[in-house]
């Protein structure tokens, strides 16, 4: 591959177990508060959670809003930077449907996740 090629750095920002599923609720639900988040996806612990909302919060794809207030009240939201990503996750999920038909047709059942 060219050297150009930053194939890598589009993965390092979508992959992970919580990080695409973070931002479909972002992406679904529009701004959130992190109990919000934490809520929506109850097998994610406080201290990941936290991580991948740094990391993606880092790459410009989510925003990050303080209240100053007591108690602290805290925001998240897709930017208009993360808004360019919208194409790419619908392409991907419309990817996943046809390779799930694809392989009920295939196989007759939709497969496990082994």
């Amino acid at each position: 591959m060219p050297t150009y090629c930053k194939f890598e750095t589009a993965l390092d920002i979508l992959v992970g177990k919580w990080k695409p599923v973070i931002l479909l609720r972002l992406f679904a639900n529009g701004t959130m508060r992190f109990s919000e988040l934490q809520k929506a996806i109850p097998d994610i612990t406080k201290k990941m959670l936290t991580q991948q909302l740094r990391e993606l919060e880092y790459h410009d794809i989510i925003h990050r809003e303080v209240y100053h207030q007591i108690p602290p009240k805290v925001e998240y939201s897709i930017t208009a930077y993360g808004q360019r990503m919208t194409p790419l996750l619908q392409a991907m999920n419309d990817w996943g449907v046809a390779h799930i038909d694809h392989l009920n047709e295939l196989y007759g059942e939709e497969p496990s996740a082994e």
